[in-house]
């Protein structure tokens, strides 16, 4: 039986597995519904029986620490809610949303006063998240409004002591940092100065500390998390879509990744071309790069959804690849783009997400 189906005794009859979101030295991640005391509900189960021995010190404080941060935060409506929280194994609510650096909310300030206003009620709260640089933290919810996941590094204070008021500060300065990608022009005056003040543990963290925890956390645990996806979309996706577009008949291609039933996270191929066969491309890949790099899933289309300065749209493939595909159609900026999108969602070739949402209409 693999780790995706072998359900923790401690949860047997609330727990249906459905998909491995991410597994790393640290824990797994998966998700799939679980029996609240209100009803049964989409759900994130976060679990450490698989952990090695060697890093299992260090997943069990930050096990801990998002254990605790959850459970302060159940109803400041910040994030997700511990439904359950146990010795190794954690259950939150699944928040229907998708990711900062899919969902590039441009120009959207009602969802960055929202962010705001979380923070504040964390802060008030007197918890701080520590890990809002990483724009797959934050969430834009169905609702457009905005939350934050991933509380591992997060600390719940007692006090609003000097150290509380500094990772406060720094929580808001990132925040500010993705307003400034996404909304530049809704920025305030004390905004920007916040902006151009970083704190002086941060300016020591980033001259020493950072190099040290990217040498660590890179080299020793080969932890890597650019974009969530994992160690091998860092290494191996752009060299993919290098020899995709090497192929005579390619025009274009774009490598994303997604959760594999599980595996934890898979490649996914987009490749724009007329007249060649998928089988072809993976072994045009192979030739090169061996057969353990080809993506998992390949599909070819006609064109490759693009925004007006032509660079390809990976929020819109990435939801695409990762089943997620009620938020799609509202991405689509016309109604030609709205037609090229459904024929890529009508030819997807992911279909082992056990709880994927499905489009509208």
């Amino acid at each position: 039986m693999d780790q995706a189906d072998n359900i923790p005794p401690e949860l047997a009859g609330r727990w249906q597995p459905g998909v491995v979101l991410k597994r790393d030295v640290f824990s797994t991640v998966e998700r799939g519904r679980f029996a609240a005391q209100d009803g049964e509900q989409h759900a994130v189960l976060r679990r450490l029986d698989t952990v090695p021995w060697w890093s299992f010190p260090l997943a069990l404080h930050l096990f801990r620490r998002e254990r605790k941060a959850l459970a302060a935060a159940n109803d400041l409506d910040a994030g997700p809610k511990l439904l359950y929280g146990g010795e190794r194994y954690l259950v939150r609510s699944f928040i229907d949303g998708v990711a900062l650096h899919i969902a590039k909310p441009q120009g959207e300030r009602a969802y960055f006063r929202s962010a705001i206003a979380l923070l504040f009620r964390l802060h008030r709260a007197r918890i701080t998240h520590n890990d809002l640089a990483k724009e797959q933290n934050w969430l834009r919810g169905a609702d457009g409004r905005a939350y934050v996941t991933d509380f591992q590094l997060a600390i719940c204070f007692k006090r609003r002591s000097k150290l509380f008021r500094l990772a406060a500060y720094e929580d808001l300065r990132h925040l500010l940092k993705h307003k400034r990608k996404y909304c530049k022009e809704a920025l305030t005056a004390t905004e920007r100065r916040i902006l151009a003040k970083k704190s002086l543990p941060t300016r020591i963290w980033m001259a020493t500390g950072k190099k040290v925890y990217y040498a660590i956390a890179r080299g020793i645990f080969n932890f890597t998390d650019r974009e969530g996806g994992g160690p091998r979309f860092v290494q191996d996706a752009g060299v993919i879509a290098g020899r995709l577009k090497a192929h005579p008949q390619v025009r274009d291609a774009a490598v994303v990744a997604f959760p594999k039933r599980r595996e934890g996270a898979g490649l996914y191929a987009f490749v724009e071309s007329t007249g060649v066969a998928e089988d072809e491309l993976r072994d045009f890949v192979a030739q090169q790069l061996g057969r353990e790099r080809v993506p998992e899933a390949v599909q070819v289309v006609d064109a490759l959804p693009r925004n007006a300065n032509g660079e390809v749209r990976n929020e819109i493939l990435q939801l695409v690849a990762m089943n997620q595909l009620e938020p799609v159609d509202s991405l689509a900026r016309s109604d030609e783009e709205r037609a090229l999108i459904g024929r890529i969602v009508a030819g997807r070739r992911n279909f082992h997400d056990r709880f994927s949402m499905r489009v509208k209409g």
